[in-house]
């Protein structure tokens, strides 16, 4: 399923470019631009989707699950996973600029920590296109 967060694969993405040119939606040239402009084919697509809210939830289920959550911590991850719900893909900078410095104002190292920080964007920008996230050695 296109909107579950697990990552797409090289067959997954290649087998959906193959189905967009066989039923005349686009053409190979429309294909090349969506993965240019998106920083891959699979970031273009999540975008178009979103991410299934369940899925997600899930997802960051775990990552809240590390300790007890503060109100700000949940509300937090609420952003991020309406975010990704929507956009299905997440630039992590994003986090260090409002709505989400309205709950952290110096971004989500003051609520979660270094550490923990380096994970969150892994959450959801993880699996796009089955590549590490933005900023973790991408070359899409």
């Amino acid at each position: 399923m296109l909107s579950d967060p697990k990552p797409l694969t090289p067959t997954d993405l290649s087998e959906l470019e193959k189905m967009l040119l066989d039923a005349g939606i686009g053409e190979a040239g429309d294909i090349e631009r969506a993965r240019e402009t998106s920083n891959g084919f699979g970031r273009f697509v999540r975008s178009m989707v979103g991410l299934d809210r369940a899925a997600v939830r899930d997802a960051f289920g775990e990552f809240l699950a590390a300790g007890v959550a503060t109100a700000n911590q949940i509300e937090f991850i609420n952003m991020v996973i309406e975010h990704l719900t929507d956009q299905g893909v997440m630039d992590p900078a994003l986090l260090y600029e409002p709505p989400f410095t309205d709950v952290a104002p110096t971004g989500p190292d003051q609520l979660f920590g270094e550490e923990r920080v380096t994970r969150l964007p892994d959450e959801g920008t993880r699996g796009a296109d089955g590549q590490e996230p933005r900023g973790h050695g991408e070359d899409d």
